[in-house]
């Protein structure tokens, strides 16, 4: 385990974000968290946890054909689920990153490996002094932050030679999608009770990704994903 100073984050949006979750039903139990991606078929997202199980399988069976070690980093892991299964790739060491103390608090208590840490942080320039990853993963959490090049940009900056950054069970708009997307999720938080929360969503396109060294290794809208049934989201790597 890697030592670490602890640190105080500044962050209204906790609070916010578990209430959304709440009220979502994506507050899990230490024992549904144990089990994640698999739950009880009946749970109100039982079939949410589908597409993100295959998406995990896809990503992890990735990764295990490096064959070799990986320092892996999770940003915006929250509960710690996916992280923890990355943590079960031979040679690897994962960190899972997230401003959401109390969900960083139960991935800490469910999972307990020694190649495994969670960090209750921001991601910005001052998280890491002088360490570098082979693998950076933004699972289902790029949407919440607001420039998915800058943030990006940030990634490749703390990857080491070879180094590759993921973005999953995420979806990359034509920029004239945007301006519906965003409507949509303003009135699904309007309806939920919390409409503030669409200030803290944001929609990414594909044009966002201009200019970086990219990748699209499953692309929801193509014939082979739409007759395979591969899931809605898009995958993509990033290279330096």
């Amino acid at each position: 385990m890697i030592a670490r100073a602890p640190k105080v984050v500044s962050n209204d949006f906790e609070d916010l974000y578990l209430a959304v979750r709440m009220r979502e039903n994506r507050l899990y139990s230490d024992e549904e968290l144990l089990h994640l991606p698999d739950i009880d078929p009946g749970h109100i997202n039982a079939e949410e946890w589908k597409i993100r199980k295959r998406s995990a399988d896809r990503l992890i069976s990735y990764l295990r054909k490096k064959h070799r070690s990986l320092r892996i980093l999770e940003v915006g892991c929250g509960n710690g689920w996916l992280s923890a299964k990355m943590a079960d790739i031979p040679g690897s060491y994962v960190t899972g990153l997230d401003i959401n103390q109390t969900e960083i608090a139960q991935a800490n208590r469910v999972f307990v490996k020694d190649n495994l840490e969670f960090m209750y942080d921001l991601f910005n320039e001052d998280t890491f002094e002088d360490e570098k990853f082979d693998v950076i993963v933004f699972a289902a959490s790029l949407q919440y932050f607001q420039s998915a090049k800058k943030t990006l940009e940030l990634a490749l900056s703390l990857l080491q030679d070879r180094g590759e950054v993921h973005v999953v069970d995420t979806y990359f708009y034509k920029t004239e999608e945007l301006a519906k997307a965003n409507e949509r999720s303003r009135s699904y938080y309007n309806a939920l009770g919390f409409p503030q929360m669409a200030d803290h969503y944001f929609h990414h396109a594909m044009d966002d990704l201009a200019g970086l060294k990219h990748h699209i290794l499953l692309n929801p809208e193509s014939m082979l994903s739409l007759l395979a049934k591969r899931g809605p989201f898009h995958w993509i790597t990033v290279n330096a």
